[in-house]
């Protein structure tokens, strides 16, 4: 064992250990009922700064922290453009939660980037076209849609539009939003350049032969009213629907029946097919049945459902072989005795024919002809009886199989320079008895008769219509079993309604031509979480097209016109040229209001005279998808680039001539708005460098907003936490005003990426980290007198203690900079709560508070803690400012007055890397060990009555052994860090060879550190309390300590 030189026995380490004072006016009311003088004499923190404030209510923070720092950025900024792409919101209704949420991240990214000096572009957006904005004033007008003209909702949908963005804007004010909400900077989609620029990304698709029409089957919602893209459904998984199997009557008489078939069923009067639907109501539109070819199929005599054991009577029907288990399982559907006539397959049955249905109820069923059965491989084993029935009107599978069997005509075609042609062939052949409220219409006389129709005509296929089509089946004997049936279905997404698949004619956009475009381009986009790179890919990838026409009056017009004498529509480059200059001229509004003539081109005119034109042109009144709107909004940023002034890109990873480099929203956006942006972005592209080029460079979404037992937010539960409540307060008990911070703290705390949770309780959590962060920001404001320190020491007078921190700094400023740049705010606000909470309050305040209030006012071990005190309110106020600007605002105003600039005009720098103090890190870790040591022994002392202020204990060490002089090396040296770090009145180091002596009281226990073991005691102070330090460092019959007194002298 090494030898080491002995310290005298007892020996008194000299740094004044930690004042036992409370600070602030609590203090001054101790001292002053002991001993008023002393007290008079320390130098206690003062400050302006409160414990609890929402520095958001006084509008000079609130401005200057928000609007005024917006356009001060903007004129002054010299770093690179960093572009911020605002996904609309919908103008409808006050914020809830994830409005508020959303905002408040974009807010984070931004002011981080504008805190590194980049030029921040960000214009706050809209949504304000479509349904649910019709529907709400023709609620608050107490009319129905048919008793206003178009133009009176149009008027009534903007007024409210305007209304609501208004109201929002204000709401998102109340979140501390850095943004220029003025007009100019903001952006709507009615606004008429806004629909312009819309429209001129529509022309070029059409040009480049994107645009089609087409009368066939889509999603549509009774509801809404409308047609719907893939990207307005929602799926219920428990949706019910009543199911039904049905037999089909085989025509015996039909032509093309194989031999197979007719051999096995020669001499039987009743042969069915057995079908299986999920919707009975498509039965009426039924137009042939489908089989697969490659399939095998029985034919087999059954007893009917309901038949005694005496009645004879069978029945013949057809179905797959291989649905034959499942089917046979279904009670009363195959009853037994069953008796197997035959095997067929799929392909022997194509080319017969079977009677319709419905065909008994009609009175000139005679005159009804039979229909086909068909081959198709969308038929399989995996569900039904493998006999499907088509209803092409109503299915989208339905209606491809027959168009590529010739047995539909087309309608389609695409067009780029000549009119594009509806064949009104095609839509007549198309079977289809429901209109766009979702009821059947009188057409269906044309299959059940004229009387039975009564019991159809206007009644909803969902409901009422649905039973009396199962009702009827029932009348005639077709219906074989009736089953609720549990299924995964589509739904509107905005009435949470079930939609229809309805045939109907409807503008489409042909992804096929760019959707691998669109793919190849997201591979230069970064994904956050990097996961929801798949779902924008799958989503691509399965769609070809894209239903973008709405039968709706509110919403920016598809400007095609309509020829009455050939029944064609044209929608071409030189329609739309001519259009774009009348609408520029005019306004967007100008296509509804305008005459047909003003928009036929000359070269449609033949020269006739305007009332000529118009009484053989009209308008189109579909409007645009309303994800075509906002989708359409990546067009608005392009003057940006334009201008070099503003568009610097030095300095940037990724640069950009186009675009965004961020967007953020909520993942159903991966169906929407990011889906839509990129696909009329390509889509429109005339540059080729463009064509496979996204519209921004980072996305960015985060998950729903939950309660705090995990269930979504909704006003039947009860559970609903408003934003505004949140930060004003409300009426329950729990609705306490907490302010924008707070909000703003917890959007910092979760992990956006997936649903999280937000209540009271998470409420009242981060409402106690903002307390704590505000109150070391406090005590370092009140030490340092509310004023920047001006006397700092030099780095090489720092002691062990303060070089620790400034390390733990340099690490709290690299990993907030990394979190920030990474979207990771969770790491930013954990390790400053951590180094606010642990490395200051629970250590450095602690060990220093006795320096600060009883040394010296220009003392060195004063003036470098107070140097260190300045530096890490410096930092931390930018490492927070970004979450909690309000509050970084105040302590910089405190500090320079209330008529400073911003916090955030002076530039976040990292720290230097001298800051990085391993040694000072590997140091203090060890005294530490013995810290928590000495702390246990305390606690033991106190819960014994033997302590109440650690201040009236001593703490004596002892060597026991060392492998190495380290640690020794280490104790001798910061003799004047123990009592401060162990908050006692004195430390002993000696040998373990000199003899202890015996005190009243003491506690002991041993610990071992790199091979140094110390036997540590802790016992009663050897002195007395000083009156004016508290601490026992006073000799017997001194007034004050040593220290104290040479300060008071002083």
């Amino acid at each position: 064992m090494l030898r080491w030189s002995l310290l005298p026995a007892g020996l008194r380490l000299g740094h004044n250990p930690s004042c036992a004072y409370r600070w602030f006016s609590t203090t001054r009311v101790a001292l002053a009922q002991d001993s008023p003088r002393w007290g008079d004499t320390l130098l206690l923190p003062k400050t302006a700064f409160p414990l609890y404030n929402d520095p958001s209510q006084d509008p000079r923070i609130r401005n200057k922290t928000t609007e005024d720092l917006y356009r001060w950025q903007w004129e002054h900024a010299q770093g690179p453009l960093f572009v911020f792409h605002d996904g609309p919101p919908y103008a409808n209704g006050d914020l809830h939660m994830g409005h508020a949420l959303n905002k408040i991240l974009k807010d984070f990214i931004n002011r981080y980037h504008q805190s590194l000096g980049h030029r921040v572009n960000y214009a706050p957006g809209w949504d304000c076209h479509g349904l649910p904005i019709e529907n709400k004033v023709l609620k608050q007008l107490g009319v129905d849609m048919g008793q206003l003209t178009p133009s009176q909702i149009r008027d009534e949908a903007e007024k409210f539009a305007r209304k609501e963005v208004a109201s929002q804007m204000e709401q998102f004010r109340q979140l501390g939003i850095m943004a220029d909400w003025s007009p100019e900077s903001t952006y709507r989609t009615l606004d008429p350049e806004y629909e312009l620029r819309q429209l001129g990304i529509f022309k070029a698709m059409v040009e480049k032969g994107l645009i089609y029409r087409q009368h066939r089957p889509v999603h549509y919602s009774p509801s809404s009213r409308s047609a719907l893209a893939e990207a307005e459904l929602v799926y219920n998984d428990k949706h019910i629907s009543h199911s039904v199997y049905v037999s089909f009557q085989l025509d015996p008489a039909s032509p093309h029946m194989s031999d197979t078939l007719r051999a096995l069923t020669a001499g039987k009067e009743e042969v069915s097919l057995l079908v299986w639907t999920t919707t009975p109501w498509t039965l009426t539109a039924n137009m042939a049945i489908a089989v697969n070819p490659e399939m095998k199929y029985h034919i087999a005599s059954v007893k009917g459902e309901g038949s005694s054991e005496a009645d004879e009577s069978k029945s013949i029907v057809i179905y797959a072989k291989d649905r034959e288990p499942v089917l046979r399982e279904i009670p009363g559907l195959l009853s037994s005795p069953m008796t197997p006539l035959g095997e067929i397959d799929g392909s022997d049955l194509v080319g017969a024919t079977y009677r319709p249905i419905f065909a008994p109820l009609n009175s000139t069923r005679s005159s009804l002809p039979s229909l086909p059965i068909i081959p198709s491989s969308h038929v399989t084993q995996d569900s039904g009886t493998g006999l499907v029935h088509c209803a092409p009107a109503h299915g989208a599978e339905d209606y491809a199989v027959m168009q590529s069997l010739g047995l539909i005509a087309s309608s389609s075609s695409t067009s780029a320079d000549i009119g594009i042609s509806v064949s009104p062939s095609a839509a007549a052949e198309l079977v289809c008895h429901v209109n766009g409220l979702g009821e059947f219409t009188h057409k269906v006389a044309e299959v059940v008769g004229d009387q039975v129709a009564t019991r159809l005509v206007a009644q909803d296929v969902l409901g009422q219509g649905s039973r009396e089509i199962v009702a009827l089946l029932t009348e005639i004997g077709a219906l074989r079993k009736l089953q609720r049936y549990k299924h995964r279905y589509p739904y509107d997404w905005k009435t949470d309604k079930p939609v229809i698949v309805l045939a109907t004619s409807q503008w489409f956009a042909n992804l096929d031509n760019i959707k691998e475009d669109a793919v190849a381009a997201l591979q230069d986009v970064s994904f956050v979480p990097a996961i929801s790179r798949n779902r924008l890919e799958s989503f691509i990838r399965s769609r070809s097209e894209w239903c973008i026409s709405r039968q709706r009056v509110w919403g920016v017009p598809i400007p095609a016109l309509y020829h009455l004498p050939t029944n064609s529509a044209v929608l071409d480059s030189d329609s739309l040229t001519h259009i774009m200059s009348v609408l520029r001229k005019y306004g967007p509004r100008y296509w509804w209001d305008g005459p047909a003539s003003a928009f036929v081109p000359a070269s449609r005119r033949e020269g006739k005279s305007d009332a000529e034109v118009d009484a053989e042109w009209r308008k189109g009144t579909d409007t645009m998808d309303v994800w075509f709107d906002s989708g359409s909004s990546w067009s608005m940023l392009d003057a940006l680039y334009a201008d070099p002034a503003v568009s610097a890109q030095e300095g940037k990873t990724r640069k950009r001539s186009f675009g965004a480099d961020v967007c953020l929203e909520g993942s159903d956006q991966h169906r929407g708005w990011f889906q839509s942006q990129l696909l009329t972005a390509l889509g429109s592209a005339t540059d080729s460098a463009l064509a496979r080029k996204a519209p921004y460079s980072t996305l960015i979404t985060h998950g729903m907003v939950l309660d705090e037992n995990g269930k979504k937010m909704s006003k039947s539960l009860g559970n609903i936490v408003s934003p505004m409540v949140v930060i004003h307060g409300g009426k329950g008990k729990n609705e306490k005003a907490y302010g924008p911070d707070v909000l703003r703290l917890w959007a910092a705390t979760v992990e956006f990426g997936k649903d999280m949770s937000m209540g009271p309780t998470m409420l009242q959590q981060c409402a106690e980290t903002m307390r704590k962060i505000r109150n070391s920001s406090r005590f370092i404001l009140g030490s340092l007198g509310d004023k920047p320190f001006a006397n700092k020491g030099e780095r090489a007078e720092l002691g062990l203690a303060d070089r620790y921190v400034l390390h733990r700094l340099h690490k709290l400023d690299r990993t907030a900079r990394a979190g920030y740049e990474a979207f990771n705010f969770p790491q930013v606000i954990n390790e400053l709560s951590y180094f606010a909470n642990i490395t200051l309050s629970s250590f450095y305040f602690d060990i220093n508070k006795d320096c600060l209030y009883a040394e010296r006012e220009d003392g060195l071990e004063r003036r470098r803690v107070l140097t260190v005190l300045d530096q890490v309110l410096t930092t931390m106020t930018k490492v927070l400012a970004p979450v909690l600007p309000h509050l970084a605002e105040e302590i910089h105003a405190t500090l320079h007055g209330v008529d400073a600039p911003s916090v955030f005009t002076t530039l976040w720098t990292p720290l230097p890397d001298e800051f990085v103090d391993a040694k000072a890190e590997e140091d203090m870790d060890k005294l530490l060990r013995i810290r928590s040591k000495v702390f246990a022994l305390l606690e033991q002392a106190r819960k014994d009555g033997h302590v109440k202020s650690s201040l009236s204990a001593d703490v004596a060490m002892n060597i026991l052994s060392a492998a190495t002089s380290d640690v020794i090396d280490l104790l001798g040296h910061e003799e004047n860090t123990l009592k401060g770090l162990f908050g006692v009145s004195g430390v002993s180091l000696s040998d373990r060879s000199v003899d202890e002596t015996t005190p009243a009281w003491q506690y002991k226990d041993t610990l071992e550190i790199e091979g140094t073991e110390l036997a540590l005691s802790v016992r009663p102070a050897a002195l007395e309390k000083c009156p004016r330090c508290w601490t026992y460092t006073r000799h017997e019959h001194d007034e004050l300590c040593k220290r104290c007194a040479d300060v008071v002298r002083a």
